[in-house]
């Protein structure tokens, strides 16, 4: 069945689409995340999600988390750097109460102080976790090494010193600037009807305010300034930890570019998730001098992050640099032939028939497709435009971004 996109008379983004499946899911996602707060309270998007599951007008702490679990269903939400996302999972029948409870926390929550003072408790214990995990925690220092004091270069759950600042009225007004109908979409997937879907969110998001804010403007006012680059390209910091851990990476094409789909496939072939990646088959299964290796591509609404990441024995660094240069320079300087890059399209598109089979995966997709794009790509649209992709313009990209000399490192050592 196709896919049902509209927008309500609140400014609330809605799409739905069908599927045979006693399991519905759905996904409220709010353009609201780190890169929204204001410096001096960095993690408060983080924090709020976590107090949005604190009590409402209507309900306390303990009934909100037993509200769906006790039916068998899920509730869960997260924040990244652009967008908070409060999603549930439920039986088809109880469809009905997950977009209730889903409105209910967006709109009614009452963040109680005493819960605050906890959950600033469980937040910091998170933050001083992460921070015993080096191959997590290299990833934010990378973002505040390349992105500096823009909000880009903030971590998601803040520092220490943030959110203890962080008061009940800073999040009040947090989600009164930002969880707004405009600013938010919702997505169904279920074995409802089109016109139920469209009447359970018109009855619990069709009278929300519509708000002023326009975040994704002030986000485009606000963009990466190149001048704003480090000017070191690499950076060491002492670690005590076992192994060496290394991110290199330059800033890439935003979400809105036309490089961006060309430039996911090239993050594929050379650090994907699969073993015949080019970097896993030289560095781990040639050499066998790394247990981890992968690249990334984040594409944002005004830049974008291409990285790659990995682990070695403190002895083996120097020696997996120069793979890596020889290893880029080899994909710069020669174009793929034409049955290596058939095959590369091939295992891309495999890879995305797989992630959208899965209804929940599905569901946040496409929440977040209609919030940034305003419209959801059909998957044989995505296909074409994966087999027009050409040699040259892989070429051109790498040429463009995968230059050593230009790239960005940051080792724990």
């Amino acid at each position: 069945m196709d896919i049902l996109v509209k927008h309500l008379d609140s400014g609330i983004g809605y799409v739905f689409k069908k599927i045979s499946s006693p399991v519905a899911y759905c996904a409220l996602t709010i353009r609201a995340g780190t890169r929204d707060e204001p410096g001096q309270y960095n993690g408060m998007a983080h924090l709020t999600e976590h107090m949005l599951f604190k009590g409402t007008t209507k309900r306390g702490a303990r009934r909100i988390n037993n509200f769906l679990e006790r039916l068998g269903g899920e509730l869960n939400a997260y924040t990244t750097k652009e967008e908070t996302v409060i999603h549930a999972t439920v039986l088809k029948d109880d469809i009905g109460k997950a977009v209730e409870l889903l409105s209910d926390l967006a709109f009614h929550s009452l963040y109680p102080q005493k819960e605050l003072v906890k959950e600033k408790e469980i937040v910091l214990d998170e933050i001083a976790s992460y921070k015993d995990t080096p191959s997590e925690q290299i990833f934010d220092d990378f973002d505040e090494y390349l992105f500096g004091e823009h909000p880009l270069g903030m971590p998601i759950l803040g520092k220490p010193k943030s959110v203890k600042r962080i008061e009940i009225q800073h999040i009040r007004d947090f989600t009164t600037s930002h969880y707004v109908t405009s600013n938010m979409t919702f997505s169904i997937v279920a074995d409802i009807s089109e016109s139920r879907g469209e009447a359970l969110v018109n009855k619990f998001f069709g009278t929300g305010s519509n708000g002023h804010h326009q975040p994704l403007e002030s986000r485009r006012n606000n963009r990466v300034s190149l001048a704003g680059m480090p000017k070191q390209k690499e950076l060491r910091i002492a670690r005590k930890t076992h192994q060496a851990h290394c991110v290199v990476g330059v800033p890439a094409f935003d979400m809105y570019n036309e490089n961006r789909l060309p430039l996911a496939l090239l993050t594929n072939i050379l650090g994907g998730p699969a073993l015949n990646s080019r970097l896993n088959q030289v560095l781990r299964e040639k050499h066998g001098l790394v247990y981890t290796v992968d690249a990334s591509y984040t594409p944002y609404t005004d830049t974008g992050l291409f990285t790659i990441y990995f682990g070695t024995d403190k002895n083996n660094l120097d020696k997996c640099l120069d793979i890596l240069d020889k290893e880029l320079a080899s994909i710069r300087e020669k174009e793929m032939t034409p049955a290596s890059l058939k095959s590369a399209k091939k295992q891309l598109m495999g890879q995305l028939a797989i992630a959208t089979d899965n209804a929940e995966s599905q569901c946040l997709s496409m929440g977040k497709s209609l919030l940034f794009y305003g419209r959801i790509e059909p998957t044989g649209a995505v296909r074409e435009k994966i087999e027009k992709i050409d040699s040259q313009q892989l070429h051109k990209i790498a040429t463009e971004l995968l230059e050593r000399e230009k790239m960005f490192t940051l080792i724990y050592s």
